[in-house]
Parts: structure tokens; sequence; C-alpha cells
């Protein structure tokens, strides 16, 4: 009765295998269009920007749309360059956006370095006020802001663009959750040989926050890169502009919108975004990699 029992369980076993197995092949299927969709969800946005900033202004706008230009336009991108001070704008968006990420991580580490292995009075209290400024968007504090630059006449200078930006919640939070992965005991046999507390940020938590640096770098360029608002605000001249803002104004050329102009100063705009992440895509591999055989 036994035997019975056993052999019947094993032929349902062998059915189950083999039901499954043919569901295989229709749910690999199933799971590669499900993945190229999502592909193209993401791609086709950047496809037509290209595609469009090689038209011409006739083709641009025709309907149906086509994909494939009738005729590439290259020139369309030295018009869009030339329609402006872009190279002015350009410097200006590489100065604001560096500055910030320097001044971000110079603020943060320490910071981060503190709030996770050194106990002082007032700590939690602190950090929690960190925390609340996770929850204030800047478009809430411009007023006050811009109220106070206006005072101090800083006003269409690099000042009110990078200042508000020296530091962020979010990066000290993100620093110090990795920060406190470290063992004390690691802290401790490093103090008894002499090390400063910016020898251990630099030499012990810094490699191992590393993913989390480079992952917090590449969020914070790219919304500073694309930061439209603040420097809309903050400024009224070329002398201080940045590349959003010069490229929302070649829809005003010629009282008319040019979309494929505009579309080829979208991808002046995006293409240091791409470069750089296809640079840092391999080293933020390489950090996970690292950071998860250690």
């Amino acid at each position: 009765m036994e035997q019975l029992q056993q052999s019947s369980a094993y032929k349902e076993k062998i059915n189950l295998k083999e039901k499954l197995s043919i569901l295989k092949v229709p749910l690999k299927c199933l799971e590669y269009v499900v993945l190229g969709l999502m592909i193209m969800i993401f791609v086709f946005p950047f496809i037509w920007m290209i595609s469009t900033s090689l038209k011409t202004t006739a083709e641009a706008i025709q309907i149906p749309p086509t994909i494939i230009p009738n005729e590439f336009i290259f020139e369309n991108y030295l018009k869009a360059w030339n329609s402006g001070p872009f190279f002015r704008y350009l410097g200006n968006s590489i100065f604001i956006t560096s500055a910030i990420l320097i001044m971000q991580f110079i603020i943060m580490v320490p910071a981060a370095y503190a709030f996770s292995k050194i106990k002082f009075k007032g700590e939690k209290i602190l950090f929690g006020i960190v925390l609340v400024g996770l929850m204030v968007p800047p478009q809430i504090t411009f007023l006050p802001v811009y109220i106070m630059m206006s005072k101090l006449g800083l006003i269409n200078s690099y000042v009110p663009l990078i200042l508000p930006f020296m530091t962020s919640s979010f990066g000290i939070f993100l620093l110090r959750q990795n920060f406190m992965q470290v063992s004390d005991e690691i802290i401790e046999a490093a103090k008894l040989d002499n090390a400063s507390d910016f020898k251990i940020m630099w030499k012990i938590m810094l490699p191992i926050a590393k993913p989390a640096m480079i992952t917090f770098g590449l969020f914070s360029f790219i919304y500073h890169w694309n930061n439209y608002f603040w420097p809309l605000v903050m400024s009224n001249t070329d002398l201080v502009r940045t590349l959003p803002i010069g490229v929302t104004m070649l829809k005003e050329i010629e009282g008319i919108t040019n979309w494929n102009i505009v579309m080829a100063g979208n991808v002046m705009l995006t293409a240091p975004i791409l470069i750089i992440y296809t640079f840092l895509n391999g080293q933020i591999k390489k950090a996970f990699a690292y950071s998860g055989i250690k």
C-alpha cells in the first residue's frame, strides 16, 4: 500500500514538472515582451527627442509624425547653440553643479560621521532636525530665501544658486546609515593607533560608503543640472542663468515654437547626464560588488 502511494506521489511530481516545463516557454516569452515594453517606455522619449532634433520645422509638426527624419538637419544644433549665450549657460551649469556637489560632500561626510560614531549632547534632537529637512521642499523656502538674498544684494549672483544647497538631509541620512554598519571595535582600534577622526573618515568610512556616495552624487548632479525653478527665481540676466533656462528660451525664437530647435537644445542638455552615467555606471557596479564581497 505504501509503495502504491509513493509511486502515485512520484507520478504526480513528474506530471507537475512536465506541466511546468510546458509553461516555461510561454512564461519566458511573456517576460521578454514585458521587458521589451518597459524598455520602449523609457527609451522611446529619447529616440523621439533625437529624431525631432534632426528634422525640418515642417516635418517636426507634421501629422502623422515620422520616427526617422526624411532629411537629417544637423544645423539645428548649431542654430540652438547660436540662439543665445549657450556657452555661458553651459559654464554656469557646470560651475554651479560642481560647487554644490563639492560643498555637499564636505559638509555631509563629517556630519554623517558625527551622527553615527560620536556621542554628544543633543545628538537625537539635531538628527531629528536633519530628518525634518527631508520633508521640506525648496519651493516652500524659496520666498524667505529670496527676500534674504534680495536684501543682501545677492540676486543675479552665484551665491543664492549654491548656498541653499550646500548640504542635503537625504545625503546625511544615507551616509549615516552606511557609517553605522562599521563596528565600533574597528573605530576604537583605529583610535588606539592614534588615528584622528579625519583619518578614520578618509581611510575607513569613505571606502565603505563609496556606493552610497556615488549613488547620491548621481542623483544630486541630475537634480541640480536639470533644476529650472530655482535659477529662474534667483536670476533675471544671462550672467548666471543655466542650461535649462536657456533651453526653455528656445521656444521664443522668431515668435514661433520650432520644436526641432527646442529638441536640439534638450539633447545638449541631457547629453552630459547620459555621458556621466555611462562612465559611473561601471563604477557603481564595481563598488557594490566590492561591498558585497566584504
